[in-house]
């Protein structure tokens, strides 16, 4: 299969990146200083991604909003047009999250529909749309400092609100941004026009901003407690389960899946997302058994080592009883690692005292 390409890349191939295909794209997973270095940049400072594989789906027209809102879960009718929202696409037989979704509103009849990358396909094939993933590069600019640094690139990007959507031109062509992002940093994403992203890539990391990798905004997303598609969500995996049935509104009327999410409501769930704090730094993986008095009970959907708590950490399916302090064992490559049951994110359990 051929790789897609950003339009970047040749600025990660000139940093020195590692590549690696990531839904179909060859995208950076880690630049030299490595993964730790780039995770805690964003942490602590500020850091650099370049997201394009993102699909970006244009839905527009005057039947725009009502196909958005009897397809998708959440309520548009809670935002307007200069805001963004976090949506699932829902399969209508078992609930399960088929895709979950940032939309932009832009303009009254026009939303801009950003699913995963490898989803694109899928949420074209059910709300229509138009393609544009290959006009634009998405440039997120993420961290405490994230706004600070941009301003002296784009004032007006880096003025943009938490989950609000604007314009703003650099270097005469109309580019868009939104205050959202993957990393439980604040920051903003950016969708430059392919001709001038190299340009703005460039200008940003010339601000301070340190390039990082998908290896990075994995790991800052998991510490942070955000889903991952495939892992968290996904076939067999509703929003209840996943525990945001905040992502749904039952007040709005019909949408697609809602049958079948009201059963598991009325039913009840058989499993529930929860965080593990582990005891050492021995990263949990995917698939790892979580034992419950000598029984495997649950399951570790993502886990990795956390470069700000120095341990192993991970979000995994366990019973729906399941309480924060509980205690548990993670069946780590034969042997068992104890771990407690823990409320994300994780990166500011120290602060709260949570762990010694």
């Amino acid at each position: 299969m051929t790789l897609k390409h950003s339009t970047l890349h040749t600025e990660h191939l000139e940093l020195g990146a590692r590549l690696v295909d990531f839904g179909g794209w060859e995208m950076p997973l880690s630049y030299p200083d490595g993964t730790i270095a780039e995770h805690l940049a964003c942490r602590n400072d500020a850091a650099v991604f370049d997201v394009s594989h993102l699909g970006t789906v244009r839905v527009e027209g005057p039947d725009s909003f009502e196909l958005l809102q009897t397809s998708l879960t959440n309520d548009l009718n809670r935002i307007g047009p200069g805001r963004a929202q976090y949506q699932h696409l829902l399969d209508e037989t078992d609930a399960s999250v088929l895709d979950d979704i940032i939309v932009w509103w832009v303009a009254k009849e026009r939303f801009d529909v950003m699913p995963n990358a490898s989803n694109t396909a899928r949420v074209i094939s059910v709300l229509g749309g138009q393609d544009v993933t290959g006009e634009r590069a998405v440039i997120a600019v993420q961290g405490p400092r994230a706004r600070e640094r941009l301003a002296t690139v784009s004032p007006e990007a880096a003025a943009v609100g938490h989950f609000m959507v604007a314009d703003f031109e650099f270097k005469g062509v109309s580019c868009r941004v939104a205050g959202t992002g993957y990393t439980g940093e604040d920051g903003v994403e950016c969708a430059v026009p392919s001709e001038k992203a190299p340009d703005f890539w460039r200008a940003v990391v010339g601000a301070g901003v340190k390039p990082a990798g998908l290896g990075a905004r994995d790991t800052l997303r998991l510490e942070s407690g955000l889903p991952l598609h495939g892992h968290e969500l996904g076939a067999g995996i509703t929003p209840l389960q996943a525990g945001l049935g905040w992502v749904v509104s039952w007040d709005k009327g019909p949408f697609r899946g809602r049958e079948a999410l009201e059963r598991e409501r009325a039913s009840g769930i058989r499993r529930r997302l929860r965080g593990l704090l582990a005891e050492g730094r021995r990263p949990p993986r995917r698939g790892d058994a979580v034992v419950f008095d000598g029984e495997a009970l649950g399951v570790v959907t993502s886990g990795n080592f956390s470069p700000v708590l120095q341990r192993g950490i991970a979000l995994a399916f366990v019973p729906p009883p399941t309480a924060m302090g509980d205690k548990v064992e993670i069946a780590l490559r034969g042997s068992q690692v104890g771990a407690i049951v823990v409320k994300p994110p994780f990166q500011h359990l120290k602060l709260e005292g949570a762990i010694s």
